[in-house]
């Protein structure tokens, strides 16, 4: 991680809280976490910062055997730009069945993280948080029918989000998809 982009991380963090104040948005009643890992593509957000200008947007989910999440959220500022990688750690809240996690970018902070929907077949999901500042629609495919992305808005703002701010992210693919996940 650049030493701009921690900054910047780091700004985004004071400013949003951590983890440890009540959650206020929905949260799902549980996440089969083993079956949540992997990739996930960014279809549409309501980006912090750093991601604005994101394309091609993977987040990948990992557990480690400590417990935690390695995460590694990986776009470009640009179609053909260079590869940018954030790699947070998740921690998941204890009693929340696994749908509210502490990402950590920098040490101590942990940025609440919240699983507030998830398709009953694991591949669409959308993470909010409780300040309504951030959120992340995402599935297992790059793209999604119209019909469903509008659905999927409309979860968003159920959740209290206001639709006009969600940004969608060009998944311009076929870029070759190991190179775009960072996996060589």
């Amino acid at each position: 991680m650049t030493l701009k982009i921690a900054a910047t991380a780091l700004c985004l963090l004071l400013l949003s809280g951590c983890a440890a104040r009540p959650v206020t948005i929905r949260a799902v009643e549980h996440v089969d976490l083993p079956r949540f890992m992997g990739d996930w593509y960014v279809i549409a957000h309501i980006p912090s910062r750093t991601e604005r200008n994101a394309h091609n947007a993977i987040e990948n989910y990992a557990l480690a055997s400590d417990g935690s999440i390695a995460t590694t959220y990986r776009y470009r500022n640009t179609p053909d730009g260079p590869l940018r990688i954030m790699r947070p750690k998740g921690t998941v809240v204890p009693d929340t069945g696994n749908a509210v996690w502490g990402m950590q970018f920098i040490w101590p902070i942990r940025a609440e993280y919240v699983v507030s929907y998830l398709a009953p077949d694991y591949q669409q999901t959308i993470i909010g948080r409780s300040a309504l500042d951030y959120a992340w629609i995402m599935a297992r495919t790059p793209s999604l029918p119209e019909a469903r992305y509008a659905e999927l808005l409309r979860e968003l703002a159920d959740l209290g989000y206001s639709p006009d701010r969600v940004r969608r992210v060009p998944q311009q693919w076929p870029e070759n998809a190991d190179t775009a996940t960072g996996r060589q």
